[in-house]
């Protein structure tokens, strides 16, 4: 039934419609900490509902036939964003024993022992001993009055949630600043390994994965001036082009949501840079002659394969792709 509804809802040829999933970490075992994130067991299953349902394309290939109007019915491409290392050890190897390709964008600026901002919250918050912490002097709305417990895992996810939402808009220095700033309050040393290394990013393009660009630092781009945004871009793609010794020809907007955190401008240089094609995280699916520098990428959450099913199936009916702010 979830495979007749797919290919009804997304056409094929000229009409089809392309569903592009996104991802981020596949952990190997569940995380009590965060109970959503999609860990081995959970992408197996996934792994294997898209392999029974659809038609899933390496993310160049399904663009150009997007472009051709040549979609297969049920046309579906999966990504990962930012280059964690499970990636590699975890998502890889599920990922070949279904037959399915993926395409990795990955800011290249925290490969080789790097960690991304929100990282060292999350693992400063984890890993602290400390009964509580006084945050008031970290910078960012919202800046605590009183001490925040850390002693339930349902206080030290509140805390993360909070924090997260509270740096996430700040300048990027300011925001590296105080995350480690956090960790010396929280007397952590968080781990360096969570990001690939250039040989696992090298072992996903020998494998035939695709890799695609991502920036150096993954900031908000839209709260860049044009230079920074420009030597953001340009440096990320060279970079990966230099590690794997191959065109670099897709990108992904860092958080990715239109108008917040990319621009008009970002767009246009992307478009400038050479990049076939870039994608967001509004939701929705991809039309022939829509943007093919606003790509809309989709998950669904559940963890049923009828839930899921449905819900792709559901985003496959969404006629809006992304804002109107951007749309033109």
């Amino acid at each position: 039934m979830l495979k007749t509804l797919l290919a009804a809802s997304s056409g094929a040829g000229a009409r089809a419609r392309l569903s592009v999933l996104i991802f981020h970490r596949v952990l190997p075992e569940p995380d009590p900490l965060f109970p959503g994130e999609i860990d081995a067991a959970a992408f197996r299953a996934i792994c294997g509902w898209l392999a029974a349902w659809c038609q899933v394309l390496p993310l160049t290939e399904a663009m150009r036939r997007l472009v051709e109007g040549t979609l297969p019915p049920r046309a579906c491409a999966i990504t990962f964003d930012d280059g964690y290392a499970d990636n590699h050890s975890v998502a890889l190897p599920i990922l070949q024993a279904h037959g399915l390709s993926a395409t990795f964008f990955v800011a290249t600026g925290f490969l080789n022992g790097g960690r991304m901002w929100n990282d060292t919250v999350i693992e400063s918050l984890r890993r602290t001993e400390r009964p509580t912490l006084d945050l008031h002097e970290l910078p960012g709305d919202g800046a605590a009055e009183s001490p925040i417990a850390t002693v339930t895992s349902s206080e030290r996810r509140s805390a993360i949630d909070q924090l997260l939402q509270r740096l996430k808009y700040l300048p990027a220095d300011a925001r590296v600043a105080a995350t480690e700033r956090l960790a010396a309050l929280a007397q952590v040393v968080p781990p360096a390994d969570l990001m690939m290394t250039t040989a696992q990013l090298r072992g996903l393009h020998a494998a035939g994965m695709t890799i695609g660009a991502h920036t150096v630092s993954h900031p908000i781009l839209a709260r860049l001036d044009r230079a920074a945004a420009q030597t953001e871009i340009e440096d990320g793609k060279a970079s990966l082009e230099g590690m794997i010794d191959a065109p670099v020809t897709l990108f992904a907007y860092p958080n990715g949501k239109p108008g917040t955190d990319y621009s008009e401008e970002t767009i246009a240089l992307a478009r400038a840079i050479g990049f076939d094609a870039a994608f967001s995280t509004a939701w929705g699916t991809a039309q022939r002659g829509g943007d093919r520098f606003q790509v809309p990428r989709f998950t669904p959450w559940d963890r049923t394969r009828v839930r899921f099913g449905m819900r792709m199936v559901a985003n496959l009916r969404r006629r809006g792709t992304v804002p109107p702010l951007l749309s033109g």
